[in-house]
């Protein structure tokens, strides 16, 4: 079986100002104000790594990422703190860490009921978990993907990409998780309206990561076929406004959840 292509980091950071400020709203409801040994889960290019050593500059600063691409980026970027090449799965560290930083990328686990105690018994008593994860499943520019997926020639093909995304538990599944694992949470929502330069843009935002799973098992010309389908089927649901822009909704759920004990 051959592996999957890896993540483009560059790519992913023709929007990074967009891409970084969840991370900016989630570290700034971190209670925490000199914690010893952090890590960035998921820490791609390094941009929200960058954001906690900005804040812990005393701490012992680790990023994980399963892409080598992302992680030579977040190398030159922060070349004096760790990184790692692991998988957030199945990572888990006993000696206990102050504060789990994991920004878009748990919505990639299946299983959250298992994920998320297991990463709360990583934290030491006192110790943070912060998530951020795009609550998006239900907008129209994911359920596009589905349908495009669905109807086309590559119905079979991809079959299983929907599935790659896990769905989002509800406030009160979180609350009850982390709770049982000896937590006290903080969720909210908030829904980002992003500006974009077209049709074009949404697709080029999301084909490095909502519409990755339904992209790599496509042949270029079959990618060509699938984005021209995908701008069609999201054209009714994102009107080009008077500045020529078009106005991208990005829900996104937060959970802060700080270790008892």
């Amino acid at each position: 079986m051959s592996a999957k292509p890896d993540w483009d980091a560059a790519r992913y950071l023709r929007f990074e100002d967009e891409r970084t400020r969840p991370s900016i709203d989630l570290l700034a409801r971190v209670p925490l104000s000199r914690p010893q040994r952090c890590i960035d889960l998921g820490c791609g290019p390094g941009n929200s790594t960058e954001l906690i050593a900005a804040r812990f500059p005393d701490a012992v600063i680790d990023g994980l990422d399963s892409s080598p691409d992302m992680l030579e980026k977040a190398k030159a970027r922060l070349p004096g703190l760790g990184f790692i090449l692991g998988d957030v799965a199945t990572w888990t560290d006993a000696a206990g860490h102050d504060l789990i930083f994991a920004n878009a990328v748990l919505q990639w686990l299946p299983d959250h009921a298992a994920h998320f105690p297991r990463l709360a018994r990583s934290l030491r008593p006192g110790g943070c978990l912060a998530v951020q994860m795009p609550n998006n499943l239900d907008e129209p520019s994911h359920a596009a993907m589905r349908a495009v997926a669905a109807a086309g020639p590559w119905a079979v093909k991809l079959a299983a990409a929907a599935g790659e995304r896990a769905t989002i538990g509800s406030f009160g599944d979180y609350r009850r998780w982390l709770g049982e694992a000896g937590c006290r949470v903080d969720i909210w929502q908030t829904t980002y309206v992003h500006a974009l330069a077209g049709l074009d843009a949404i697709a080029e935002w999301f084909a490095t990561t909502g519409l990755k799973p339904y992209l790599d098992p496509l042949t270029a010309e079959e990618r060509t076929q699938f984005l021209a389908r995908y701008r069609e089927q999201i054209a009714p649901h994102y009107p080009v406004e008077s500045d020529g822009k078009v106005l991208l909704r990005f829900p996104r759920l937060f959970i802060v959840a700080v270790r008892e004990g």
